[in-house]
């Protein structure tokens, strides 16, 4: 039984594979197989041994996506699936999560916001105006300071790891002004994305929280 409604075009359903699906392959084949049937979302290993993914797009692919969960890549053994249909968040790609690509930072500095993010061997540094907002229609003008000092002071407002994710890998995501990824703090957890809007010596973003299940209402 899958978990799409009939008739639907465009569908998401949340699932919890169970059996032995660590250490087989079974996040990597999940993303090849997703990838080839155009669905979006992501997949990532829990801590209590099962898999749980997330898929979206067109009902029957997202139907053949349930289909491959049941069975598994080879070396896995699959017990069983739960599932739930849910909200159709909006994704780029289909993702592993689970996999931090650094730390992030929010500063609170004199009334204003520093957003940092560890990217390889750098810091990435964004200044806003206002707090960050977890309601998607509350867009934060944000605006880079490549010479800002991460070490100046300030009260920390959030932290904790982060994934990059999107369609294009990073660092090449923020050359091109476009950098989706997922924050685990306290404060912001889920998606959020980085959109340019100005270029030049002093270049100017905003900051989105995307759709997804940790979005608020406006505030």
């Amino acid at each position: 039984m899958t978990c799409e409604a009939p008739g639907v075009s465009e569908t998401a359903l949340r699932a919890t594979v169970h059996g032995r699906v660590h250490g087989v392959g079974f996040r990597a084949a999940a993303v090849a197989r997703a990838r080839e049937l155009g669905v979006l979302g992501w997949v990532r290993n829990a801590d209590d041994g099962t898999v749980l993914v997330h898929a979206e797009g067109p009902a029957e692919a997202v139907g053949a996506l349930e289909a491959f969960l049941g069975a598994g890549p080879p070396g896995a053994r699959v017990e069983r699936v739960a599932c739930e249909r849910v909200t159709v968040e909006g994704h780029e790609q289909f993702a592993i999560r689970g996999v931090p690509a650094g730390r992030f930072t929010v500063r609170e500095r004199g009334g204003r916001f520093e957003l940092w993010l560890e990217v390889g061997a750098e810091q990435r540094a964004w200044v806003l105006p206002k707090e960050p907002s977890m309601d998607p229609a509350a867009r934060r003008l944000a605006l880079e300071a490549p010479d800002a000092d991460a070490e100046a002071g300030g009260a920390v407002w959030d932290e904790g790891a982060y994934e990059q994710g999107g369609r294009v890998a990073w660092p090449e995501a923020l050359e091109r002004g476009h950098a989706v990824f997922v924050l685990h703090g306290a404060r912001l957890r889920g998606g959020f994305a980085l959109q340019r809007t100005r270029a030049g010596a002093s270049p100017q973003w905003l900051l989105v929280k995307r759709r997804d299940a940790f979005a608020a209402g406006p505030r």
